[in-house]
């Protein structure tokens, strides 16, 4: 079967690896220029994937751009694998390829369609993710499901990162195994309940802004949502922006008395209160190590 394979993510770079390895490598990898990389916290560099195993690639800053379709008309595929790009796919796109185009969602779908799945996963206490791939129409994630696997989220410790692994650990061998399948001459197709379906807006590094008035359980969900391989949650003191990656709520509750995002403590951890009285400990950030009693807050000096 020809495929060609799209994607520019870490994800990609992961599921390119595992269908080679399988004997699946596809006919042409279409990636993102390397100008482009700025475009996801979690790019990957495909080209030395493809350099390993001898297969073309073509950089493209649009999925629908005339050179992009012109060269997949070139490569005459039975498949385009779209795995890891936040672009849609247009009409003419998805009419190349004989079978179709088949794309991959981090989430349970139809919960969860849209952008930043994985940070509004925990960000809204979902129990459930998943690795979904499915048969690209002319909706946001609205295709016919082929291959599906759910695994439990803990919304009180889960991360960006413990959940975008298993999402991806998840679609790797779903892929492989899909491949298979289509091969042998199954198309399974299951329609999605589009009444259950929920929808994500779009996330920008700027909402990782912290707001110490919000209470501490609050901060340290976002914490967690956004963290590596997304940009990380921020905030501001006299030094400048300081990213802050991880954080804990303290174990001392009522003991500290002051103003929301002011320092409390310095030791192991940096002990920072909340909105709501409650502290948290900052356990991994950037930037020199505040003083006792300094302030944190939601923007730089005006």
């Amino acid at each position: 079967m020809r495929t060609v394979f799209v994607g520019a993510v870490e994800g990609s770079a992961r599921a390119l690896d595992g269908l080679c390895a399988a004997g699946h490598a596809p006919v042409l990898v279409m990636t993102l220029p390397l100008d482009r990389a700025a475009n996801h916290s979690d790019f990957a560099d495909l080209r030395p994937i493809a350099a390993r195993h001898g297969i073309p690639v073509h950089e493209t800053a649009r999925s629908n751009a005339p050179d992009t379709l012109a060269a997949l008309r070139a490569a005459a595929p039975d498949l385009a694998l779209v795995i890891g790009w936040s672009q849609l796919c247009g009409a003419e796109f998805r009419a190349i390829p004989a079978l179709g185009c088949i794309g991959f969602h981090p989430s349970a779908l139809p919960r969860m369609r849209g952008r930043g799945v994985i940070p509004w996963q925990i960000l809204c206490g979902e129990t459930q993710g998943g690795a979904t791939l499915l048969w690209l129409d002319e909706g946001t994630d609205s295709g016919d499901i082929a291959a599906q696997a759910l695994f439990p989220i803990d919304a009180g410790r889960d991360t960006a990162r413990s959940l975008y692994d298993r999402a991806v650990g998840a679609m790797v061998p779903l892929v492989i195994d899909l491949m298979g399948r289509l091969e042998r001459g199954e198309r399974p197709r299951t329609v999605q309940d589009h009444d259950l379906a929920t929808l994500c807006a779009k996330r920008e590094p700027q909402d990782g802004m912290i707001d110490w008035t919000a209470p501490a359980a609050q901060i340290e969900r976002l914490i967690r949502a956004v963290s590596p391989p997304y940009p990380a949650a921020f905030t501001f003191d006299d030094t400048g922006r300081r990213c802050i990656r991880a954080a804990r709520l303290s174990a001392r509750e009522g003991y500290h008395i002051g103003l929301p995002g002011q320092v409390q403590a310095v030791g192991h951890a940096v002990t920072v209160l909340c909105g709501d009285g409650r502290c948290l400990d900052l356990l991994d950030y950037d930037g020199p190590m505040p003083k006792i009693h300094a302030r944190f807050r939601s923007g730089p000096c005006p």
